[in-house]
């Protein structure tokens, strides 16, 4: 079987797919196309928010946020420990310095009272400017914005929503991607919103950075493309990687019903191993799951009775930032982490995608 099934998928939107690409070819504006703005809009009415700017990939779609931001060096962005490389690559990118914080013992995510003691520490030593945090919506479920706002408006601290896995979960009725100063996605093909190649969006109700955004994903262009008012970057959704959005967006509805039969099959059939567990999620919270991962002390000898039954299995995320060789010479890898390395070396996550059968 597959660990996530993307020939399943197209095989259930062929038609509307090949139709949507033919067009494109027809008309021949691969760029900026009218996709573009059409999956924007679209978009923008399924998270619930104001503007939505595609880009080239989730990773952009960070260090575009963190530059609208006006974040730089001297500053700082709180950040898990517990993450893909590309969240604390981002900050670093842009000259500002990740803080890292520890994980939630029970969702995973970046845990609100740890950081609130970094915040406190980080204070306390005044070395840098404090800008903002950086949730990350793992493995589809989205981080505690209400304690993170909370925490956020008591220090004067932006947010940036990183729901490259959350897309489609929500807390209480409200969508991922709507958390925050600002929030990014990824639509890399294993992402639970995926194209055929890279792809990326940030969201925002906020007018200024929007408008700075959209300057900034186009070499910093003003009202001419020759003129260029600041330093930007060359990072733009291409039409057909939008034109397939299109049609994934109209189908994700129905595959998220099918991700949470699937979640729950899981949840059932895995309980009644004492040595297993299975992902937690909070009264009032919806997760895309973007993976199901469940957590073991005997992860290599599960890992392995899988394989025996061509199971793919995958661990997310077996090293932390804070110990990434890239970030060995900060300051703040001297903290404990010691809840995101327990992970580290007992998560796995086992096949999802919208498509799987019993």
């Amino acid at each position: 079987m597959q660990f996530i099934d993307l020939q399943a998928q197209y095989k259930h939107l062929k038609s509307k797919i090949d139709a949507r690409i033919q067009t494109v070819l027809d008309h021949g504006k691969y760029i900026m196309g009218p996709e573009v703005f059409e999956f924007e809009e679209i978009l923008s009415d399924y998270v619930g928010v104001k503007h939505v700017i595609s880009c080239a990939n989730g990773t952009d779609a960070l260090q575009l946020a963190l530059m609208a931001m006006e974040i730089g060096p001297g500053d700082a962005v709180f950040c898990p420990t517990f993450t893909f490389f590309a969240s604390a690559e981002a900050i670093t990118f842009v000259g500002a310095t990740p803080i890292f914080v520890d994980a939630d013992v029970t969702t995973y995510n970046i845990c609100p009272v740890d950081l609130e003691k970094h915040i406190l520490k980080a204070k306390d030593k005044g070395k840098y400017n404090l800008k903002a945090i950086m949730a990350v919506d793992l493995f589809g479920l989205p981080a505690n914005y209400p304690e993170i706002q909370s925490l956020a408006d008591k220090y004067q601290l932006m947010i940036i929503e990183d729901a490259a896995q959350g897309f489609g979960g929500s807390i209480n009725g409200q969508m991922a991607g709507s958390f925050g100063t600002i929030a990014t996605t990824s639509f890399f093909p294993a992402k639970p919103l995926g194209c055929y190649g890279d792809g990326g969006a940030i969201f925002t109700d906020n007018d200024k950075h929007a408008e700075l955004i959209r300057s900034l994903r186009v070499h910093g262009k003003g009202s001419d493309k020759y003129d260029n008012i600041r330093i930007g970057m060359n990072s733009r959704l291409d039409t057909i990687q939008a034109a397939i959005l299109l049609e994934k967006l109209s189908a994700f509805p129905d595959e998220l019903i099918a991700r949470q039969i699937a979640a729950e099959k899981y949840n059932k059939e895995l309980s009644m191993y004492n040595d297993i567990v299975t992902p937690y999620v909070p009264d009032g919270y919806t997760s895309s799951w973007a993976q199901y991962t469940i957590k073991s002390e005997n992860r290599d000898s599960y890992m392995k009775k899988y394989k025996e039954k061509d199971v793919p299995t995958v661990i997310y995320y077996e090293t932390c930032m804070h110990q990434q060789t890239a970030f060995k010479g900060l300051e703040n890898i001297t903290d404990e982490f010691s809840r995101a390395e327990s992970l580290s070396k007992s998560v796995f996550s086992l096949p999802m995608h919208g498509y799987m059968d019993n």
